[in-house]
């Protein structure tokens, strides 16, 4: 029983440790996945391979492609947060960054020869935008889960339109790109915080990719924006 106070006192101390150790992986997990996705454009692009892949996607049905990513993302991140596999979890992260590799080429592809500069631009926004917000989460140590519900409709919301313009042939336009940059800051933000506060801290693979894909729809709005202010 004399013991007891002295444990108990350091028990957050090691808490903190632990959950810093887990913070510090799930960081250098999301640089990884962002460094596989440079090396997996270049290798396309250097290869010619981006071209072709363009063109193909360019002259499908868009919203079949759009819906089959969304399905792999949603399987690689169900994947991940739910098998105690670390293996398996590691596999949905590089299957789902190889994804969003291939899904972001015709729009690279465009960018790059209609809008020099753009995806420099673009990528030089988005980490400043999605930096700030994760350095608000820290400093602020506040926990963002109210979030969840504004995202859920924001995203069922967004799906809708992205249906509408598909099936009705209307553009999204300036005024839709800046929406969803929006809605990828909640993200990142919701996200962040719930690497600080609520992730278990086994699935650090599974919060790397779930802040990757928000990033990652961050820079998509970016430079839609961008290429449309180019035009």
């Amino acid at each position: 029983m004399a013991n007891f106070p002295s444990n108990n006192a350091a028990f957050p101390s090691a808490q903190a440790d632990s959950r810093s150790v887990f913070i510090t992986r799930t960081y250098t997990h999301l640089v990884g996945g962002i460094l596989g996705f440079i090396l997996v454009e270049l290798a396309l692009f250097e290869s010619g391979l981006a071209a072709q892949i363009a063109q193909f996607m360019l002259g499908f049905n868009w919203f079949l492609i759009l819906g089959a990513f969304m399905l792999t993302g949603w399987l690689a991140s169900r994947t991940a947060q739910t098998s105690s596999s670390i293996g398996m979890q590691y596999f949905a992260y590089g299957a789902y960054v190889v994804a969003e590799a291939l899904i972001f080429v015709p729009l690279l592809y465009i960018a790059d020869a209609k809008a020099p500069g753009a995806i420099d631009s673009a990528t030089l926004v988005t980490a400043l935008g999605a930096g700030g917000l994760m350095v608000v989460a820290h400093r602020t140590r506040k926990d963002f889960s109210f979030l969840r519900a504004l995202l859920m409709w924001g995203g069922i919301l967004a799906l809708v339109a992205m249906i509408g313009g598909a099936i009705f042939g209307f553009q999204l336009g300036t005024w839709f790109s800046v929406a969803m940059i929006g809605f990828a800051g909640v993200a990142v933000l919701y996200d962040t915080s719930n690497i600080i506060h609520n992730y278990p801290e086994d699935r650090y693979v599974a919060a790397a990719m779930q802040l990757f894909a928000s990033i990652a729809l961050m820079f998509w709005y970016v430079l839609r924006l961008m290429m449309g202010n180019r035009n």
